[in-house]
């Protein structure tokens, strides 16, 4: 589509980045316009869920043992679908399956590159008509050509290409890097197309947002328990006491934190040795996204990028946002297990 009065699209400003590439020849850039194709798919879905029958439980469970939603397998299959036939992605890695979705085309055993994706996080605030996400990976394939194997997602996070996620809410934007800084987009109605409304995105160093399910509290590691308690002091020099926001999708909590400054934790439990959320399809692209932007992700005692994975659907604790907030919370973790030990 073409200029419209100023306004650049995200196949414009795509093609335009294309030069940061130089060995590519158009693959990324197309692999990204399949998932913007999908995204608008879904939030089409999305809006008008109430009004036909996608709402509600599948009666099924996933490879997480989590309920699944109707509208988890809708997203599942759009993006399966967009990815496969595009051409430029040979495997997919989603949170809804098992094992690796390989894609066996002729044209597709040739292409460089593999997704994992969770295309619809946060799918529990489906039913309640909250914002809801779908978050996505890149990696070049290591494996020779064909479909797919396990190795190829078996990549630390540094190795990502490209990472993303799109947000389904009052508007829908969709936030990717490339390891060139971090661009957002919203989706324009009426033209049917994201539009650069977010360039060049920057978390503040330092936020005053805290975002924690502070209902498991009493299962948190000592160091979580100091340091929300830290953000619950009142002190005028640091701002404090910091708000208390959290809605329940990573994306959403995320995105509130990458604008505003703040910082996200979803800490390993009692209950819960390696927490809950998922290393390739959750928390690397989101790591990625917010070192691009300035600010830091670490599982409490490292950073998420430099884990190697060891399993498709691996679990990591995750603390995600500001810097200078992340950096606080892995300083009182490190405190309080060295005096356990």
């Amino acid at each position: 589509m073409g200029a419209v009065s100023g306004i650049t699209t995200l196949g414009q400003f795509i093609i335009a980045r294309q030069k940061d590439f130089p060995y590519a020849k158009g693959e990324l850039s197309r692999l990204l316009r399949d998932i913007s194709i999908a995204a608008k798919i879904v939030n089409r879905e999305v809006n008008k869920a109430g009004l036909v029958d996608i709402l509600g439980e599948m009666g099924l469970m996933n490879v997480q043992g989590e309920s699944v939603k109707k509208l988890d397998v809708f997203a599942n299959e759009q993006f399966i679908s967009a990815l496969s036939y595009g051409g430029e992605c040979c495997g997919i890695a989603s949170e809804e399956n098992e094992h690796i979705v390989g894609i066996h085309s002729e044209i597709s055993k040739y292409a460089n590159y593999v997704v994992a994706i969770d295309p619809l996080d946060g799918s529990s605030n489906i039913d309640v008509n909250a914002p809801i996400g779908t978050i996505f990976s890149i990696y070049r394939r290591v494996s020779p050509y064909g479909p797919a194997q396990l190795c190829d997602f078996m990549q630390k996070g540094t190795e990502q290409v490209a990472a993303g996620y799109v947000m389904y809410g009052s508007s829908t934007m969709l936030v990717y890097t490339t390891g060139k800084g971090v661009n957002g987009f919203t989706l324009d109605p009426s033209i049917g197309e994201f539009c650069l409304t977010h360039p060049d995105m920057v978390i503040p160093q330092m936020g005053n947002i805290y975002s924690i399910n502070e209902g498991n509290y009493k299962f948190f590691p000592e160091g979580v328990k100091r340091y929300i308690k830290y953000c619950q002091i009142e002190d005028e020099e640091t701002n404090r006491p910091y708000s208390s926001r959290y809605i329940g999708s990573l994306a959403a909590d995320f995105h509130r934190n990458l604008i505003k400054g703040g910082i996200y934790m979803y800490p390993a439990t009692a209950y819960s040795a390696k927490g809950k959320l998922r290393l390739l399809y959750e928390c690397n692209p989101l790591a990625f996204i917010v070192e691009q932007a300035g600010g830091k992700a670490s599982d409490g005692f490292q950073r998420i990028l430099d884990i190697d994975p060891y399993a498709l659907h691996e679990r990591t604790p995750l603390f995600i946002g500001s810097h200078d907030m992340v950096e606080m919370v892995e300083g009182m973790m490190l405190e309080y297990s060295s005096r356990v030990d």
